[in-house]
């Protein structure tokens, strides 16, 4: 069976995994956003539990976004790093698959839920979101999308709908009713298992040299505001 490390680091939370076979056989998080300075470390860390090293394991698999524009490239670079020094193949996961998939997979849906909502944290009442069936099928395309008391309406009137993720919290507020159920969490490198054994068996290798995170929305610099004199 194939071994794969998979990383998610598209939010808040630091996470990475060792999956067997689609299975986690080793999982390490933190929530500190100090994913530059945790991500390989707590590779290295997982493996060596392992008695592993990066050549034994078969694929890495990293969330592609959409999410946080310093934690998408800390764990794309790492992705890459190890792919390119073990020549191993690299997966890629969206963001919203894993959330998706961490509902289904911690049993977080309401009965008889008819809609899953993922949703990535886009500032004010913005979220990067899509909407999924409760067997985990993605029905439209990723969007950034301002939600007012108005949004998913059409959805929330076929009956109970989870939203889940670092941006459904906000939400809580103007998503009134009693069909929306709401999950504040982030993405985690363990919901990543079952997928990347999924993309590993369907060979969905993504091209090293030239991948890049999803980002969905152009990174904006700002200005910061500390005087450093």
């Amino acid at each position: 069976m194939e071994k794969i490390i998979l990383l998610e680091t598209s939010t808040s939370r630091c996470s990475a995994a060792l999956a067997v076979g689609g299975e986690v056989v080793a999982y390490k998080e933190d929530n500190t956003r100090e994913h530059a300075s945790l991500t390989a470390p707590f590779v290295k860390e997982l493996l060596d539990g392992q008695g592993w090293k990066v050549r034994d394991c078969d694929a890495v698999c990293v969330s592609m976004g959409p999410g946080s524009y310093t934690g998408l490239r800390v764990g794309v670079s790492t992705a890459k790093g190890l792919c390119f020094g073990a020549g191993i193949p690299l997966l890629a996961l969206s963001s919203l698959d894993i959330l998706c998939a961490q509902a289904r997979q911690e049993g977080l849906l309401p009965q008889g839920c008819r809609w899953i909502v993922p949703m990535i944290d886009a500032r004010r009442m913005e979220v990067y979101t899509a909407l999924y069936t409760p067997e985990g099928k993605q029905v439209t395309p990723i969007e950034a999308k301002i939600v007012d008391a108005g949004s998913f309406a059409g959805q929330l009137g076929d009956g109970p709908v989870l939203f889940i993720g670092d941006g459904a919290g906000k939400c809580r507020e103007v998503l009134t009713g009693p069909n929306a159920f709401f999950i504040q969490d982030s993405p985690k490198a363990s919901a990543m298992a079952l997928p990347a054994h999924r993309a590993w068996n369907e060979k969905r290798f993504e091209d090293i040299a030239y991948f890049e995170p999803f980002y969905l929305k152009e990174f904006v610099t700002t200005v910061s505001r500390k005087k450093l004199f």
